[in-house]
This record gives C-alpha cells, sequence and structure tokens, in this order.
C-alpha cells in the first residue's frame, strides 16, 4: 500500500481500545483524514509528539478501505506552546478546532488549513485580543463559503457614504441607511479589513481596533450564525 506525506494540524482525538487512538487531521492537500496512531497511548510512543493540539505537523500515512487510515509516522512542524499557557485561549482554540471540523467535508480546500494554522499562530501571540481573533476566524468562514457581506455598496446599489449612518440587512448581507443607523463609515472600513485577506496581528495595528471590533464581532458573529449555522 502507498504511503502518502502530507503537513496536518489535529482537529481532534479520540481514544480507542487500549493504547490506541483516532485522530481527525485537517491537511494541507489531502482534505480531511480519520487516523489510527496505533500504540500511541503508551509511555514513550514515537507517534505521540506529532499529533498534539495547536500545532502542525509533518505526517505519512496510508488510506484505509474504510474511512479510517493508519497513521505510520509523524513529526512535530511548529507547536504553538504558549496557547496553553492562558486558558482563555485554551479555550478558543478547542472552539475553533471544533467550528474548523464542522464546517470542512472531507476534501475541503487548501485554504481552510491555512486558515486555521493562522489562526493558532495568532492565538500564540499573547498581545492580541481574542475578540479580534474569534471575529476574524468568523469572517474568513464566512468568506471561504461564499457568504461574504457586501461592502461596496449598499442593499439597493447605492454608493457607502462617510457622513452616513447605516443598519445591516442579513438577508442582502448588505448596508441599508438609516438615520439612527448604528454602524458608521469607520465600522465598514474595518470590515472591509476584517473580510479581507489581512492576518490578525495586521487588524490588531489598525488605529482604534479595540473600539470597532467590539462593534464588527456580534454583527459578523450573527452573520455566520445565520449563513452557516455551526
Amino acid at each position: 500500500m502507498n504511503q502518502l506525506q502530507t503537513r496536518g494540524i489535529i482537529l481532534g482525538r479520540t481514544d480507542y481500545g487500549e493504547a490506541d487512538r483516532i485522530v481527525t487531521v485537517l491537511t494541507a492537500d489531502h482534505g480531511k483524514l480519520r487516523l489510527m496512531a496505533r500504540g500511541v497511548r503508551k509511555p514513550k510512543a514515537k507517534l505521540a509528539g506529532g499529533i498534539e493540539l495547536f500545532s502542525v505537523s509533518d505526517i505519512t500515512f496510508i488510506r484505509g478501505r474504510g474511512e479510517i487510515g493508519t497513521l505510520i509516522s509523524t513529526r512535530l512542524d511548529k507547536h504553538y506552546g504558549r496557547i496553553v499557557q492562558d486558558i482563555d485561549r485554551v479555550q478558543l482554540g478547542y472552539e475553533l478546532l471544533k467550528t474548523t471540523d464542522k464546517a470542512t467535508e472531507d476534501e475541503p480546500e487548501p485554504e481552510y488549513f491555512e486558515l486555521l494554522g493562522q489562526a493558532l499562530a495568532a492565538l500564540d501571540d499573547a498581545s492580541i485580543d481574542l475578540t479580534l481573533i474569534r471575529a476574524w476566524f468568523a469572517a474568513q468562514l464566512l468568506r471561504l463559503a461564499g457568504h461574504a457581506p457586501n461592502l461596496g455598496t449598499t442593499a439597493d446599489g447605492g454608493a457607502l457614504t462617510e457622513a452616513t449612518n447605516y443598519n445591516f440587512d442579513l438577508e442582502t448581507m448588505a448596508f441599508a441607511p438609516h438615520d439612527r443607523g448604528q454602524y458608521g463609515a469607520n465600522d465598514i472600513k474595518f470590515l472591509r479589513l476584517l473580510f479581507s485577506g489581512n492576518r490578525p496581528e495586521a487588524l490588531a495595528r489598525v488605529q482604534g481596533a479595540d473600539a470597532l471590533i467590539e462593534t464588527a464581532a456580534p454583527l459578523v458573529r450573527t452573520m455566520l450564525q445565520t449563513h452557516i449555522r455551526l
């Protein structure tokens, strides 16, 4: 049987039998895999170091005849060890792993692997606010699923202007002018950055980001719940 090599991030682990473990792995080029890691719970097991959570590893595996393949070897490439030093970051890390598992099919695009890797790197940086990381991750999931909002025009196709206040219409995924609207030009500009290719560390450097993310985060969360419902 052919052995395959790839890079992977562990999404979840389930104990099996006395010493084995089934791992769910999001890979860079083989989609999402479920692999049997035999003997991994034994003391000094060679596979154990490469299937840590909050890590990126080089793995070698064999596809199974059913849905579960076999993990042959692992080598830890990058471990984001600072995450586990903060309980709030650990909890968000678990949340992002679980969300990614739900959001990806058996053959997800490679962009999901890159997204999760960037999210772990941001969690590893204690200077980046957790609210920003969570909102940025939700925005990227919406974008990858084809549900990014229209941030270029109003709901009726008009121009977005600096002096106008807006409310957001979830049905059209666009802003609509309103005299008492809760969103202004700066909020829309920040959302454009949030849904672009910018990483969390770049967004954290935006002037006024702390205040802007407090307004943006609930809206992005509502978008995610409405259109993806994870």
